[in-house]
């Protein structure tokens, strides 16, 4: 009896056991369905599209460009700089201040070099006295030689010594004239009308040659010096225009390409081209500029360029196929602007297919959609 019972102990554990594995496959399976059916409902959620999220793929004309930046320079500039050394004195420009050319900046001491000219001034007389004696000696030995009171030797002797003293006066004269110079350059003058950009030196302070004392800068024509690649400039030509976007300024400003360097510049091999900027209140030099530089027209079927993602080793749009959107690999062209907008040509797609917008974001290959408004977008530029 004790025996059957231990048999009938263990069957009823194995009926136990196989009933708990029973409930755990079927929950596992409930829970796998279950999985199931929510990702085949996420796969069936349909995107609502309104107009304003399409695009349509049209031939339009590009206006084509290189993209430029850079700095705005005045194209004409100095630095006025000491000519001679001493105490500065009588600057009283600062920042911001008007100059005529021609105009009295600041003043060198000029004490020193008075007294140099002076003293060059009385060394030159003094020569000239000595050519006055020696000019009577040789005219008086001229008389004697021709009188035969004296050997032609003499007469040679004083010749020479007039030739010296006559050297000597000249030398003198040229030391005068040296000193005079550099008294004139202790007058600082501006070399061209403008604006003072810089005071670099306080009045009172001990200058040396060429020691900076201000710059300035005239802002009637500004400059924006623009760095291309060789492969850029082949496109590049005089008078092809550019709009640009100066930093702070909401209001676009034209440019025009007046200069290109003939050489390329060392290392990078960038040609610098130089644009005249159409002058507009409240442009200074040193502002941030960027913009497009024209090069020509081309037209094709394009599309803005937001409306191309590049999250995937290939381009591609989102192409709105039947009742739902594909990832169409597409070939981009060139880049241009319409009234504004960045756009770009590309291939791969028909003429007037609709696509994603680039507002709208990345959705699945295969999601389903439906339009809620009109099915063509409302501009054909957005």
């Amino acid at each position: 009896m004790k025996r059957w019972l231990k048999w009938a102990l263990v069957a009823l554990a194995l009926a136990l056991l196989a009933g708990a594995v029973l409930r755990a496959l079927s929950g596992r399976k409930t829970q796998q369905e279950s999985v199931a059916r929510l990702a085949s409902g996420q796969a069936q959620t349909v995107v609502e599209l309104g107009s304003a999220d399409l695009v349509l793929v049209k031939r339009r004309d590009l206006a084509l460009g290189l993209p430029i930046s850079g700095a705005l320079k005045a194209a004409n500039s100095a630095i006025v700089k000491a000519r001679v050394a001493g105490e500065l004195q009588d600057l009283t420009l600062r920042e911001g201040d008007t100059v005529k050319a021609g105009q009295i900046i600041a003043r060198v001491d000029p004490g020193e070099y008075q007294s140099r000219l002076r003293q060059a001034q009385q060394l030159a007389e003094s020569a000239r006295a000595q050519v006055d004696i020696a000019r009577r000696a040789f005219d008086n030995n001229t008389s004697l030689v021709n009188q035969g009171f004296i050997s032609r030797t003499a007469l040679d002797t004083s010749m020479a010594s007039l030739a010296a003293a006559e050297a000597s006066f000249r030398a003198a004269q040229a030391g005068a004239e040296v000193a005079a110079k550099a008294l004139d350059d202790t007058v600082l003058r501006a070399p061209l009308g403008g604006l003072v950009s810089q005071r670099l030196v306080q009045p009172g302070e001990r200058v040396a040659p060429e020691a900076r004392i201000v710059e300035i800068v005239d802002l009637s024509r500004l400059e924006l010096e623009a760095s291309l690649s060789a492969t850029e400039s082949m496109d590049l030509r005089l008078g092809q225009g550019a709009v640009l976007q100066i930093e702070g300024s909401a209001k676009p400003v034209t440019a025009r390409v007046v200069r290109i360097n003939p050489s390329a510049v060392a290392g990078s091999r960038a040609v610098v081209a130089y644009l005249a900027v159409e002058s507009a209140p409240g442009l200074r030099q040193g502002l941030f500029a960027q913009g497009t530089l024209g090069t020509g027209q081309l037209k094709a079927l394009a599309v803005p360029l937001s409306a191309v993602r590049t999250d995937k080793p290939q381009a591609y749009v989102q192409l709105l196929s039947g009742p739902q959107v594909r990832h169409q690999t597409v070939a981009l062209g060139a880049r241009g602007e319409v009234e504004g907008q960045t756009m770009v040509a590309l291939t791969g797609v028909p003429e007037n297919a609709q696509l994603v917008a680039g507002s709208v974001g990345a959705l699945r290959d295969g999601t389903a959609f439906r339009l809620i408004a009109a099915s063509a977008p409302a501009a054909p530029g957005k």
